[in-house]
Protein backbone atom coordinates (compact mmCIF):
# COMPACT_ATOMS: atom_id res chain seq x y z
CA UNK A 1 0.00 0.00 0.00
CA UNK A 2 1.09 3.25 -1.11
CA UNK A 3 2.34 6.09 1.37
CA UNK A 4 -0.51 8.14 0.25
CA UNK A 5 -3.14 5.88 1.99
CA UNK A 6 -2.42 6.54 5.46
CA UNK A 7 -5.06 9.02 6.99
CA UNK A 8 -3.55 11.28 9.90
CA UNK A 9 -4.50 9.84 13.07
CA UNK A 10 -7.20 11.77 15.43
CA UNK A 11 -5.90 12.63 18.61
CA UNK A 12 -8.08 13.86 21.85
CA UNK A 13 -7.16 15.78 25.04
CA UNK A 14 -8.61 14.57 27.78
CA UNK A 15 -7.47 15.49 31.84
CA UNK A 16 -8.68 17.48 34.96
CA UNK A 17 -10.57 20.40 35.02
CA UNK A 18 -8.48 23.39 35.12
CA UNK A 19 -4.82 21.06 34.55
CA UNK A 20 -4.75 23.32 31.11
CA UNK A 21 -6.38 21.07 28.35
CA UNK A 22 -7.28 23.97 26.22
CA UNK A 23 -4.75 26.08 26.84
CA UNK A 24 -2.26 23.20 25.05
CA UNK A 25 -4.74 22.67 22.39
CA UNK A 26 -5.08 26.56 21.69
CA UNK A 27 -1.05 26.50 21.66
CA UNK A 28 -0.80 23.94 19.42
CA UNK A 29 -3.48 25.66 16.97
CA UNK A 30 -1.67 29.11 17.75
CA UNK A 31 1.95 27.58 16.98
CA UNK A 32 3.31 29.94 14.18
CA UNK A 33 3.11 28.49 10.56
CA UNK A 34 2.23 31.28 7.92
CA UNK A 35 -0.95 30.57 6.82
CA UNK A 36 -1.14 30.16 2.82
CA UNK A 37 2.00 27.81 2.72
CA UNK A 38 2.83 24.50 2.54
CA UNK A 39 1.74 22.73 5.74
CA UNK A 40 -0.44 25.28 7.05
CA UNK A 41 -2.42 24.17 10.09
CA UNK A 42 -6.05 24.09 8.47
CA UNK A 43 -9.20 24.39 10.74
CA UNK A 44 -11.74 21.61 10.22
CA UNK A 45 -15.27 21.55 11.18
CA UNK A 46 -14.42 20.40 15.51
CA UNK A 47 -11.20 19.93 14.74
CA UNK A 48 -7.74 20.99 13.67
CA UNK A 49 -5.28 19.47 10.83
CA UNK A 50 -1.48 20.02 11.80
CA UNK A 51 0.17 18.68 8.94
CA UNK A 52 3.52 16.96 9.21
CA UNK A 53 5.71 19.70 7.48
CA UNK A 54 4.12 22.26 10.39
CA UNK A 55 5.05 19.48 13.02
CA UNK A 56 8.46 19.25 11.86
CA UNK A 57 9.24 23.40 11.47
CA UNK A 58 7.76 23.33 15.46
CA UNK A 59 10.26 20.61 16.52
CA UNK A 60 12.89 21.53 15.00
CA UNK A 61 15.81 19.42 14.82
CA UNK A 62 13.69 16.43 16.19
CA UNK A 63 11.44 17.00 13.24
CA UNK A 64 14.15 15.49 10.61
CA UNK A 65 13.03 12.01 11.37
CA UNK A 66 11.31 10.03 8.41
CA UNK A 67 7.42 9.82 8.70
CA UNK A 68 4.41 8.39 6.46
CA UNK A 69 2.24 9.91 9.11
CA UNK A 70 0.86 12.98 7.44
CA UNK A 71 0.29 14.96 10.27
CA UNK A 72 -2.20 14.75 13.57
CA UNK A 73 -6.31 15.53 13.71
CA UNK A 74 -7.01 17.22 16.90
CA UNK A 75 -10.51 17.28 18.10
CA UNK A 76 -11.05 20.62 19.44
CA UNK A 77 -13.40 19.81 22.06
CA UNK A 78 -10.92 18.85 24.87
CA UNK A 79 -12.41 16.11 28.01
CA UNK A 80 -14.18 12.95 28.39
CA UNK A 81 -17.46 13.99 26.86
CA UNK A 82 -15.37 14.65 23.26
CA UNK A 83 -13.64 11.71 23.67
CA UNK A 84 -16.71 9.17 24.63
CA UNK A 85 -18.82 11.19 21.94
CA UNK A 86 -16.42 9.46 19.51
CA UNK A 87 -16.56 5.86 18.92
CA UNK A 88 -16.65 3.62 16.07
CA UNK A 89 -16.33 0.04 15.98
CA UNK A 90 -17.78 -0.61 19.83
CA UNK A 91 -14.44 2.10 20.73
CA UNK A 92 -13.22 5.01 21.12
CA UNK A 93 -12.68 6.89 17.84
CA UNK A 94 -9.58 8.70 18.82
CA UNK A 95 -6.43 6.74 17.81
CA UNK A 96 -4.13 8.45 20.03
CA UNK A 97 -5.06 10.44 23.44
CA UNK A 98 -2.86 13.04 25.29
CA UNK A 99 -3.61 12.95 29.14
CA UNK A 100 -2.78 16.79 30.41
CA UNK A 101 -1.45 16.72 34.09
CA UNK A 102 -0.79 19.64 35.76
CA UNK A 103 2.69 18.72 37.19
CA UNK A 104 2.71 21.32 40.16
CA UNK A 105 -1.07 19.81 41.47
CA UNK A 106 -0.46 15.74 39.83
CA UNK A 107 -3.23 13.65 39.85
CA UNK A 108 -6.96 14.47 40.32
CA UNK A 109 -10.38 12.70 40.48
CA UNK A 110 -11.04 13.38 36.68
CA UNK A 111 -7.45 12.38 35.79
CA UNK A 112 -7.99 8.97 37.40
CA UNK A 113 -11.26 8.96 35.22
CA UNK A 114 -9.95 9.95 32.21
CA UNK A 115 -7.19 7.09 32.56
CA UNK A 116 -10.44 4.54 33.22
CA UNK A 117 -12.03 5.20 30.16
CA UNK A 118 -8.77 5.36 27.83
CA UNK A 119 -8.27 2.11 29.35
CA UNK A 120 -11.54 0.62 28.82
CA UNK A 121 -11.40 1.83 25.25
CA UNK A 122 -7.86 0.41 25.17
CA UNK A 123 -6.66 3.76 23.35
CA UNK A 124 -2.96 4.42 23.36
CA UNK A 125 -2.02 8.24 25.10
CA UNK A 126 0.62 10.43 26.61
CA UNK A 127 0.85 12.50 29.23
CA UNK A 128 1.63 15.70 28.72
CA UNK A 129 3.09 17.69 32.38
CA UNK A 130 1.72 20.42 31.72
CA UNK A 131 2.61 23.98 33.47
CA UNK A 132 6.26 23.75 33.93
CA UNK A 133 6.91 27.05 33.78
CA UNK A 134 5.41 27.08 37.25
CA UNK A 135 7.95 25.21 38.94
CA UNK A 136 9.56 27.15 41.61
CA UNK A 137 13.20 29.08 40.03
CA UNK A 138 11.92 27.91 36.23
CA UNK A 139 13.20 30.13 34.08
CA UNK A 140 10.67 30.44 30.59
CA UNK A 141 12.77 29.40 27.43
CA UNK A 142 10.13 30.36 24.11
CA UNK A 143 9.14 27.60 22.51
CA UNK A 144 12.33 25.83 23.41
CA UNK A 145 12.74 22.15 23.77
CA UNK A 146 12.59 20.66 26.53
CA UNK A 147 15.90 19.29 27.63
CA UNK A 148 17.16 22.21 25.89
CA UNK A 149 15.42 24.58 28.36
CA UNK A 150 15.63 21.80 31.18
CA UNK A 151 19.32 22.30 30.78
CA UNK A 152 19.41 25.75 30.92
CA UNK A 153 18.11 25.80 34.51
CA UNK A 154 20.10 26.07 37.95
CA UNK A 155 20.16 23.15 39.81
CA UNK A 156 16.94 23.26 42.31
CA UNK A 157 14.78 24.19 39.51
CA UNK A 158 16.17 21.14 37.75
CA UNK A 159 15.43 18.81 41.31
CA UNK A 160 12.07 20.20 41.37
CA UNK A 161 11.43 19.68 38.00
CA UNK A 162 12.66 16.00 38.96
CA UNK A 163 10.45 15.65 41.90
CA UNK A 164 7.32 16.74 40.06
CA UNK A 165 7.85 13.84 37.29
CA UNK A 166 8.67 11.17 39.45
CA UNK A 167 5.44 11.74 41.46
CA UNK A 168 3.69 11.40 38.62
CA UNK A 169 5.65 8.38 37.83
CA UNK A 170 4.89 6.85 41.22
CA UNK A 171 1.33 7.74 40.81
CA UNK A 172 0.93 5.91 37.81
CA UNK A 173 2.68 2.68 38.82
CA UNK A 174 0.32 3.30 42.02
CA UNK A 175 -2.22 2.57 39.13
CA UNK A 176 -1.06 -0.18 37.10
CA UNK A 177 1.30 1.71 34.70
CA UNK A 178 4.75 2.20 34.05
CA UNK A 179 5.64 5.06 33.00
CA UNK A 180 9.08 7.49 32.14
CA UNK A 181 10.11 11.02 30.87
CA UNK A 182 9.78 10.93 27.08
CA UNK A 183 14.09 10.93 26.44
CA UNK A 184 14.74 7.97 28.91
CA UNK A 185 11.66 5.77 27.34
CA UNK A 186 13.86 2.69 25.66
CA UNK A 187 10.48 0.65 25.55
CA UNK A 188 7.82 2.33 24.44
CA UNK A 189 5.55 -0.40 23.94
CA UNK A 190 6.23 -1.08 28.23
CA UNK A 191 5.92 2.08 29.11
CA UNK A 192 3.58 5.49 28.97
CA UNK A 193 5.61 8.23 28.00
CA UNK A 194 5.67 11.84 30.06
CA UNK A 195 6.51 14.84 28.28
CA UNK A 196 6.76 18.08 30.69
CA UNK A 197 5.47 20.67 28.58
CA UNK A 198 4.35 24.38 29.02
CA UNK A 199 1.36 26.08 27.04
CA UNK A 200 2.27 29.41 28.11
CA UNK A 201 5.90 29.16 26.82
CA UNK A 202 5.82 26.58 24.15
CA UNK A 203 8.28 24.11 26.19
CA UNK A 204 8.50 21.00 25.22
CA UNK A 205 5.46 21.36 22.63
CA UNK A 206 7.42 20.52 20.14
CA UNK A 207 8.35 17.25 21.56
CA UNK A 208 4.88 15.93 22.62
CA UNK A 209 3.91 16.21 18.93
CA UNK A 210 6.80 14.53 17.55
CA UNK A 211 6.74 11.80 20.19
CA UNK A 212 2.75 11.41 18.82
CA UNK A 213 3.80 10.95 15.28
CA UNK A 214 6.70 8.70 16.51
CA UNK A 215 4.27 6.58 18.08
CA UNK A 216 1.90 6.75 15.75
CA UNK A 217 4.51 5.74 12.73
CA UNK A 218 5.54 2.43 14.69
CA UNK A 219 2.18 1.38 16.33
CA UNK A 220 -0.34 2.71 14.71
CA UNK A 221 0.14 2.57 10.88
CA UNK A 222 -2.19 -0.83 10.49
CA UNK A 223 -5.12 0.97 11.70
CA UNK A 224 -4.24 3.66 9.43
CA UNK A 225 -4.38 2.36 6.32
CA UNK A 226 -7.66 3.32 4.76
CA UNK A 227 -9.51 3.37 1.33
CA UNK A 228 -8.96 6.77 0.04
CA UNK A 229 -11.83 6.23 -2.78
CA UNK A 230 -14.17 4.05 -0.47
CA UNK A 231 -17.58 4.98 0.87
CA UNK A 232 -17.06 7.53 3.41
CA UNK A 233 -17.59 6.26 7.36
CA UNK A 234 -17.62 8.73 10.11
CA UNK A 235 -19.34 9.65 13.50
CA UNK A 236 -21.50 12.57 14.41
CA UNK A 237 -20.14 14.63 16.90
CA UNK A 238 -22.94 16.82 17.27
CA UNK A 239 -26.28 18.19 15.91
CA UNK A 240 -26.68 21.61 15.68
CA UNK A 241 -29.27 23.94 14.62
CA UNK A 242 -27.26 26.43 12.47
CA UNK A 243 -29.30 30.41 11.30
CA UNK A 244 -29.71 29.73 7.20
CA UNK A 245 -29.42 26.32 6.91
CA UNK A 246 -31.68 23.90 9.56
CA UNK A 247 -30.02 20.94 11.06
CA UNK A 248 -26.78 20.53 10.70
CA UNK A 249 -24.43 17.49 11.26
CA UNK A 250 -20.76 18.44 13.02
CA UNK A 251 -18.94 15.02 11.57
CA UNK A 252 -15.47 13.70 12.58
CA UNK A 253 -14.96 11.27 8.88
CA UNK A 254 -12.37 8.48 9.67
CA UNK A 255 -12.30 6.54 6.55
CA UNK A 256 -12.92 6.74 3.04
CA UNK A 257 -14.23 9.74 0.99
CA UNK A 258 -17.83 11.95 1.17
CA UNK A 259 -19.09 13.83 -2.12
CA UNK A 260 -21.62 16.46 -2.69
CA UNK A 261 -24.84 15.10 -3.17
CA UNK A 262 -23.98 11.07 -1.79
CA UNK A 263 -26.67 9.49 -0.47
CA UNK A 264 -25.67 9.09 4.02
CA UNK A 265 -27.05 6.45 6.11
CA UNK A 266 -27.16 7.94 10.30
CA UNK A 267 -29.27 6.47 13.47
CA UNK A 268 -32.11 9.07 14.34
CA UNK A 269 -34.02 8.23 17.69
CA UNK A 270 -36.56 5.91 15.69
CA UNK A 271 -34.14 4.25 13.72
CA UNK A 272 -31.63 4.22 10.52
CA UNK A 273 -32.48 7.49 8.56
CA UNK A 274 -31.18 7.29 5.04
CA UNK A 275 -30.96 11.10 3.53
CA UNK A 276 -28.87 13.43 0.93
CA UNK A 277 -26.15 15.68 1.34
CA UNK A 278 -27.35 18.98 0.57
CA UNK A 279 -23.81 20.79 1.15
CA UNK A 280 -20.62 20.02 2.85
CA UNK A 281 -19.06 22.54 4.65
CA UNK A 282 -16.13 23.56 6.75
CA UNK A 283 -14.48 27.00 8.04
CA UNK A 284 -13.59 29.63 5.76
CA UNK A 285 -9.72 30.37 6.83
CA UNK A 286 -8.35 32.82 9.27
CA UNK A 287 -7.65 35.36 6.54
CA UNK A 288 -11.61 35.50 5.30
CA UNK A 289 -12.88 35.50 8.55
CA UNK A 290 -14.86 38.94 7.64
CA UNK A 291 -16.61 37.53 5.12
CA UNK A 292 -20.73 37.17 6.28
CA UNK A 293 -20.63 33.11 5.74
CA UNK A 294 -18.41 31.53 7.99
CA UNK A 295 -18.54 28.13 6.07
CA UNK A 296 -16.98 27.54 2.64
CA UNK A 297 -18.91 25.23 0.40
CA UNK A 298 -16.78 22.16 -0.65
CA UNK A 299 -17.44 19.49 -3.15
CA UNK A 300 -15.87 16.24 -1.40
CA UNK A 301 -14.15 15.56 2.12
CA UNK A 302 -11.59 12.90 2.74
CA UNK A 303 -10.58 11.32 5.94
CA UNK A 304 -9.22 12.09 8.15
CA UNK A 305 -11.18 15.63 8.83
CA UNK A 306 -13.67 17.75 10.16
CA UNK A 307 -16.81 18.55 8.41
CA UNK A 308 -20.32 20.30 8.46
CA UNK A 309 -23.17 18.29 6.66
CA UNK A 310 -26.54 19.75 6.21
CA UNK A 311 -29.15 17.51 4.58
CA UNK A 312 -32.86 16.79 5.09
CA UNK A 313 -34.57 15.18 7.74
CA UNK A 314 -31.90 15.48 10.37
CA UNK A 315 -33.91 16.71 13.25
CA UNK A 316 -33.28 13.01 15.11
CA UNK A 317 -30.03 12.23 14.68
CA UNK A 318 -28.33 10.56 17.54
CA UNK A 319 -24.93 12.21 18.58
CA UNK A 320 -21.95 9.87 18.45
CA UNK A 321 -24.14 7.66 16.27
CA UNK A 322 -22.02 6.32 12.90
CA UNK A 323 -22.69 7.78 9.44
CA UNK A 324 -21.71 5.51 6.18
CA UNK A 325 -22.22 7.20 2.81
CA UNK A 326 -24.33 4.41 0.46
CA UNK A 327 -22.62 3.70 -2.88
CA UNK A 328 -24.90 0.37 -4.36
CA UNK A 329 -26.11 -1.39 -1.18
CA UNK A 330 -28.44 0.90 0.64
CA UNK A 331 -30.35 -1.96 2.51
CA UNK A 332 -26.93 -3.22 3.74
CA UNK A 333 -25.58 0.07 5.06
CA UNK A 334 -28.75 1.01 7.00
CA UNK A 335 -28.80 -2.83 8.33
CA UNK A 336 -25.30 -1.81 9.51
CA UNK A 337 -26.34 1.27 10.78
CA UNK A 338 -29.09 -0.47 13.18
CA UNK A 339 -26.54 -3.51 14.18
CA UNK A 340 -24.07 -0.46 15.22
CA UNK A 341 -26.33 1.05 17.18
CA UNK A 342 -27.65 -2.56 19.34
CA UNK A 343 -23.90 -3.03 19.83
CA UNK A 344 -23.85 -0.28 22.38
CA UNK A 345 -21.81 -1.76 24.87
CA UNK A 346 -24.01 -1.46 28.04
CA UNK A 347 -24.29 -4.15 30.89
CA UNK A 348 -28.22 -4.15 31.59
CA UNK A 349 -29.96 -6.50 34.87
CA UNK A 350 -33.29 -7.22 35.45
CA UNK A 351 -33.74 -4.39 38.11
CA UNK A 352 -31.60 -1.31 38.54
CA UNK A 353 -31.52 2.47 37.81
CA UNK A 354 -31.90 4.28 34.51
CA UNK A 355 -29.42 6.55 32.72
CA UNK A 356 -29.67 8.73 30.33
CA UNK A 357 -26.92 10.75 28.12
CA UNK A 358 -26.86 12.73 25.18
CA UNK A 359 -24.33 10.73 23.29
CA UNK A 360 -23.70 7.10 22.67
CA UNK A 361 -20.35 6.68 23.99
CA UNK A 362 -21.10 8.96 26.75
CA UNK A 363 -23.60 6.46 27.73
CA UNK A 364 -21.32 3.80 27.61
CA UNK A 365 -18.84 5.31 29.79
CA UNK A 366 -21.09 6.48 32.56
CA UNK A 367 -22.62 2.49 32.60
CA UNK A 368 -18.77 1.77 33.29
CA UNK A 369 -17.95 3.02 35.53
CA UNK A 370 -21.40 2.60 37.28
CA UNK A 371 -20.39 -1.11 36.94
CA UNK A 372 -17.17 -0.69 38.17
CA UNK A 373 -19.34 0.38 41.23
CA UNK A 374 -21.51 -2.08 41.33
CA UNK A 375 -24.66 -0.39 40.51
CA UNK A 376 -26.94 -1.99 38.55
CA UNK A 377 -28.69 -0.12 35.26
CA UNK A 378 -32.26 -1.48 34.15
CA UNK A 379 -32.12 1.13 31.61
CA UNK A 380 -29.64 3.05 29.23
CA UNK A 381 -30.87 5.32 26.61
CA UNK A 382 -29.58 8.64 24.34
CA UNK A 383 -31.76 11.79 24.95
CA UNK A 384 -33.96 13.62 27.17
CA UNK A 385 -36.49 12.13 29.95
CA UNK A 386 -40.29 11.60 29.25
CA UNK A 387 -43.22 11.72 31.13
CA UNK A 388 -43.39 8.17 29.74
CA UNK A 389 -39.60 7.55 31.03
CA UNK A 390 -40.82 9.13 34.48
CA UNK A 391 -44.01 7.03 34.87
CA UNK A 392 -42.17 3.79 34.46
CA UNK A 393 -39.57 4.46 36.19
CA UNK A 394 -41.97 5.57 39.30
CA UNK A 395 -43.14 1.25 39.54
CA UNK A 396 -39.88 0.22 40.64
CA UNK A 397 -40.47 -1.53 43.91
CA UNK A 398 -37.19 -0.85 45.74
CA UNK A 399 -36.44 3.16 46.09
CA UNK A 400 -32.93 2.97 45.26
CA UNK A 401 -34.04 2.20 41.90
CA UNK A 402 -36.80 4.97 41.55
CA UNK A 403 -33.83 7.06 39.96
CA UNK A 404 -32.20 8.46 36.63
CA UNK A 405 -29.41 9.85 36.25
CA UNK A 406 -29.15 12.54 33.53
CA UNK A 407 -25.56 13.21 31.89
CA UNK A 408 -26.02 16.42 29.69
CA UNK A 409 -29.58 15.65 28.87
CA UNK A 410 -32.51 17.56 29.96
CA UNK A 411 -36.19 16.65 31.39
CA UNK A 412 -38.59 17.28 28.43
CA UNK A 413 -41.47 19.95 29.79
CA UNK A 414 -43.83 17.61 30.37
CA UNK A 415 -41.53 15.71 32.50
CA UNK A 416 -40.17 18.59 34.50
CA UNK A 417 -44.16 19.55 35.65
CA UNK A 418 -44.41 16.07 36.65
CA UNK A 419 -41.27 16.07 39.09
CA UNK A 420 -42.09 19.81 40.04
CA UNK A 421 -45.96 18.94 40.92
CA UNK A 422 -44.88 15.60 43.20
CA UNK A 423 -46.79 13.44 40.92
CA UNK A 424 -44.32 11.15 40.59
CA UNK A 425 -42.02 9.75 43.43
CA UNK A 426 -38.76 9.61 41.07
CA UNK A 427 -35.33 10.79 42.51
CA UNK A 428 -33.33 12.84 39.43
CA UNK A 429 -29.60 13.59 39.21
CA UNK A 430 -28.38 15.94 36.50
CA UNK A 431 -24.17 16.38 36.11
CA UNK A 432 -22.37 17.87 33.41
CA UNK A 433 -19.01 15.33 34.81
CA UNK A 434 -19.51 11.80 35.26
CA UNK A 435 -17.77 11.40 38.42
CA UNK A 436 -19.76 13.80 40.19
CA UNK A 437 -23.21 12.49 38.83
CA UNK A 438 -22.38 9.30 40.40
CA UNK A 439 -20.91 10.62 43.63
CA UNK A 440 -24.08 12.18 43.98
CA UNK A 441 -26.06 9.01 43.42
CA UNK A 442 -23.97 7.33 45.91
CA UNK A 443 -24.35 9.92 48.59
CA UNK A 444 -28.08 9.88 48.17
CA UNK A 445 -28.28 5.83 48.06
CA UNK A 446 -25.77 5.58 51.56
CA UNK A 447 -28.13 8.47 53.13
CA UNK A 448 -31.23 6.28 52.20
CA UNK A 449 -29.39 3.63 53.45
CA UNK A 450 -28.46 4.89 57.00
CA UNK A 451 -32.16 6.07 57.28
CA UNK A 452 -33.42 2.51 56.31
CA UNK A 453 -31.03 0.93 59.06
CA UNK A 454 -32.27 3.65 61.63
CA UNK A 455 -35.88 2.54 61.17
CA UNK A 456 -35.21 -0.82 60.95
CA UNK A 457 -33.07 -0.51 64.50
CA UNK A 458 -36.45 1.35 65.83
CA UNK A 459 -38.64 -1.64 64.84
CA UNK A 460 -36.42 -4.62 65.32
CA UNK A 461 -35.89 -6.17 68.60
CA UNK A 462 -32.40 -6.40 68.97
CA UNK A 463 -30.75 -8.98 71.06
CA UNK A 464 -29.05 -8.64 74.56
CA UNK A 465 -27.73 -10.79 77.59
CA UNK A 466 -27.97 -9.68 81.46
CA UNK A 467 -27.35 -10.58 84.58
CA UNK A 468 -28.86 -9.53 88.07
CA UNK A 469 -26.32 -7.96 90.58
CA UNK A 470 -25.79 -9.40 94.09
CA UNK A 471 -27.49 -7.18 96.39
CA UNK A 472 -29.27 -5.33 93.68
CA UNK A 473 -32.85 -6.53 94.25
CA UNK A 474 -34.98 -3.42 95.09
CA UNK A 475 -38.56 -5.30 94.99
CA UNK A 476 -39.39 -8.73 93.88
CA UNK A 477 -41.96 -8.47 91.95
CA UNK A 478 -45.58 -6.22 90.80
CA UNK A 479 -43.12 -5.24 88.83
CA UNK A 480 -39.59 -6.58 89.91
CA UNK A 481 -36.90 -3.97 90.24
CA UNK A 482 -33.19 -4.86 89.91
CA UNK A 483 -30.12 -3.72 89.38
CA UNK A 484 -28.35 -5.38 86.27
CA UNK A 485 -25.35 -5.67 83.85
CA UNK A 486 -25.34 -5.66 80.38
CA UNK A 487 -22.99 -8.33 79.26
CA UNK A 488 -23.72 -8.12 75.70
CA UNK A 489 -25.75 -6.42 73.07
CA UNK A 490 -28.13 -3.19 73.66
CA UNK A 491 -31.23 -3.31 76.19
CA UNK A 492 -34.06 -1.48 76.04
CA UNK A 493 -37.89 -1.03 77.46
CA UNK A 494 -40.66 -2.84 76.26
CA UNK A 495 -38.82 -6.19 75.61
CA UNK A 496 -39.44 -9.73 77.00
CA UNK A 497 -37.27 -11.71 78.83
CA UNK A 498 -36.10 -15.28 78.59
CA UNK A 499 -34.09 -17.78 80.63
CA UNK A 500 -31.08 -19.39 79.39
CA UNK A 501 -33.45 -22.55 78.92
CA UNK A 502 -35.76 -20.18 76.02
CA UNK A 503 -38.64 -19.48 78.86
CA UNK A 504 -40.26 -15.98 78.56
CA UNK A 505 -40.86 -14.64 82.55
CA UNK A 506 -41.60 -11.34 82.43
CA UNK A 507 -41.26 -7.70 79.92
CA UNK A 508 -38.80 -4.91 80.82
CA UNK A 509 -41.09 -2.06 81.46
CA UNK A 510 -38.36 1.06 82.07
CA UNK A 511 -34.78 1.15 81.95
CA UNK A 512 -33.27 3.90 84.70
CA UNK A 513 -29.66 5.15 84.91
CA UNK A 514 -28.85 7.58 88.09
CA UNK A 515 -33.00 7.38 88.62
CA UNK A 516 -33.07 9.17 84.90
CA UNK A 517 -35.29 7.28 82.41
CA UNK A 518 -33.31 5.96 79.41
CA UNK A 519 -34.10 4.34 76.41
CA UNK A 520 -31.05 1.56 76.18
CA UNK A 521 -28.23 0.55 77.55
CA UNK A 522 -25.26 -1.16 75.95
CA UNK A 523 -22.76 -4.03 76.80
CA UNK A 524 -20.74 -2.96 80.28
CA UNK A 525 -23.57 -0.42 81.63
CA UNK A 526 -24.69 -0.69 85.16
CA UNK A 527 -28.78 0.34 85.80
CA UNK A 528 -32.17 -0.55 87.45
CA UNK A 529 -34.61 -2.26 85.30
CA UNK A 530 -38.51 -3.05 85.94
CA UNK A 531 -39.68 -6.57 84.98
CA UNK A 532 -43.41 -6.89 85.01
CA UNK A 533 -45.09 -10.25 85.59
CA UNK A 534 -41.90 -12.16 87.56
CA UNK A 535 -40.83 -12.91 91.09
CA UNK A 536 -36.77 -12.74 91.70
CA UNK A 537 -35.99 -16.02 93.52
CA UNK A 538 -39.12 -17.78 91.80
CA UNK A 539 -38.56 -17.84 88.08
CA UNK A 540 -35.23 -16.22 87.69
CA UNK A 541 -32.06 -15.75 90.36
CA UNK A 542 -29.53 -13.08 91.04
CA UNK A 543 -26.60 -13.81 89.19
CA UNK A 544 -28.85 -16.06 86.65
CA UNK A 545 -27.49 -14.86 82.85
CA UNK A 546 -30.83 -13.80 81.01
CA UNK A 547 -31.44 -12.73 77.70
CA UNK A 548 -33.66 -10.56 75.58
CA UNK A 549 -36.62 -12.70 73.53
CA UNK A 550 -35.77 -11.71 70.20
CA UNK A 551 -39.00 -13.00 67.80
CA UNK A 552 -38.12 -15.69 65.88
CA UNK A 553 -38.77 -12.98 62.22
CA UNK A 554 -36.49 -10.70 63.63
CA UNK A 555 -33.68 -13.33 64.38
CA UNK A 556 -33.77 -13.55 60.51
CA UNK A 557 -34.01 -10.09 59.99
CA UNK A 558 -30.98 -9.54 62.12
CA UNK A 559 -28.73 -12.38 60.63
CA UNK A 560 -29.50 -11.50 57.08
CA UNK A 561 -29.99 -7.36 56.67
CA UNK A 562 -28.31 -6.27 59.81
CA UNK A 563 -25.52 -8.62 61.08
CA UNK A 564 -22.80 -6.68 59.38
CA UNK A 565 -24.09 -3.47 61.19
CA UNK A 566 -24.04 -5.24 64.91
CA UNK A 567 -21.34 -5.09 67.32
CA UNK A 568 -19.39 -8.28 68.88
CA UNK A 569 -21.48 -8.36 72.13
CA UNK A 570 -24.54 -7.97 69.82
CA UNK A 571 -23.88 -10.84 67.73
CA UNK A 572 -22.50 -13.03 70.69
CA UNK A 573 -25.91 -12.54 72.22
CA UNK A 574 -27.81 -13.02 69.17
CA UNK A 575 -25.87 -16.20 68.59
CA UNK A 576 -26.30 -17.59 72.16
CA UNK A 577 -29.73 -16.44 72.07
CA UNK A 578 -31.01 -18.43 68.95
CA UNK A 579 -28.85 -21.66 69.18
CA UNK A 580 -31.14 -22.57 72.83
CA UNK A 581 -34.05 -22.93 70.21
CA UNK A 582 -31.27 -24.57 67.62
CA UNK A 583 -30.50 -27.25 69.40
CA UNK A 584 -33.82 -28.87 68.75
CA UNK A 585 -34.76 -27.18 65.70
CA UNK A 586 -32.31 -26.72 63.52
CA UNK A 587 -33.99 -24.10 61.30
CA UNK A 588 -35.09 -21.85 63.84
CA UNK A 589 -35.18 -17.98 63.00
CA UNK A 590 -33.32 -19.19 58.97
Amino acid sequence: MTEEHFRTPIVCVLGHVDHGKTSLLDRIRGSRVTAGEAGAITQHIGATLIPIDSIQKISGDLGKMKTTVPGLLFIDTPGHHAFTTLRARGGALADIAILVVDVNEGFKQQTIEALQILRNCKTPFIIAATKIDRIPGWRPQQNAGFLKSYKSQNERAQTECENRVYELVGKLSDLGFNSERFDRVSDFQRNLVIVPVSSMTGEGIGDLLMVMIGLAQRFLTDGLKMTVEGPGVGTVLEVKEEKGLGTTLDVILYDGIINLGDEIAVAGADGPIATKVRALLQPRPMKEILIEDRFERVKSVTAAAGVKITAPNLETVIAGSPLRVIRDDRDAVLAKIDQEMQEINVKLSEVGITVRADTIGALEALSKELEGKNIPIMRAEVGPVSRHDLIEISVMKDEFYKTVLCFNVPLLSDAEAMIRDGEVDVKVFSNRVIYKLIDEYIAWRDELTRAREAKQFETVVLPAKFSILPGCVFRQSGPAVVGVRILGGILRPHVNVSTREGKVVGEIKQIKLNKESIQEAKEGAEVAISIDGVIIGRQIDVGETLYVAVPERHVKVLETEMYSHLNPGTKEALEEYANIFRKTEYFWGK
